[in-house]
């Protein structure tokens, strides 16, 4: 392994896929505005823990191996970042996080709209979309939401990052698929159950002992009335 590997996917990338990606993240960005979710870290409180969970997403993204320049192994933090502000901040966490990362130097400016929706806005989408399923689908129970959102949640969220990646670079000519299937997507799915490990743990303590940092968790839904 290479721990000198450039910081992110989309940095290796043709020019075109950059501009969709930034058209990504201005419509991103708009929609935000609209949705008024970014009213919420108004509260002091709110906006403490959202920057620092964002600081601590932002030292896991630091701790990373690759094996080509683009393609990376590392610990995301998205999906605990999305039970914990919803898809809106958590998104929003990953472009702070990746704002960090250039201006250290460790980032693309010119990949910033193509990572934010490969590694923030994507996994964000995927973790969001899990909750709301079992939300509407199985029964109001602690475990089902620990083990379902804490755990399945992340490991699909990392799935989905390894997958794009896999279809982006190939698409976009960078590497031969046969080569990504054979270097790059096997390890990012194995580095998901890294994910459900770290995430699941993380969900499962606050769920017990700090509840009120994750929006998506009503302790009186999930454990009192049972």
């Amino acid at each position: 392994m290479n721990f000198t590997a450039p910081a992110l996917f989309a940095s290796v990338l043709p020019e075109s896929f950059h501009l969709v990606g930034w058209l990504g993240l201005v419509f991103l960005g708009w929609r935000w505005l609209m949705t008024g979710d970014w009213r919420r870290l108004a509260d002091p409180q709110r906006l403490n823990l959202f920057l620092g969970a964002t600081v601590v997403v932002l030292a896991l993204w630091q701790i990373r191996s690759g094996v080509k320049p683009g393609l990376s192994f590392h610990l995301y933090g998205i999906a605990a970042l999305a039970l914990m502000f919803g898809f809106w901040r958590a998104t929003f966490a990953g472009v702070l996080i990746l704002l960090a990362n250039a201006v250290f130097g460790r980032g693309s400016w010119g990949a910033l709209g193509v990572d934010t929706l490969l590694t923030a806005a994507l996994p964000a989408a995927v973790s969001w979309g899990v909750f709301r399923l079992l939300e509407r689908y199985l029964p109001d129970h602690f475990f089902i939401y620990v083990l379902g959102n804490g755990f399945l949640g992340a490991v699909l969220s990392v799935v989905a990052i390894g997958l794009a990646t896999t279809a982006l670079m190939a698409l976009g000519g960078v590497y031969p698929l046969d080569y990504l299937l054979s270097y790059y997507t096997p390890y990012a799915m194995l580095i998901s159950w890294g994910e459900a490990f770290t995430t699941g743990m993380a969900v499962t303590v606050m769920a017990v002992y700090r509840p009120a940092w994750l929006e998506s968790f009503d302790d009186a839904r999930y454990i009192q009335n049972k």
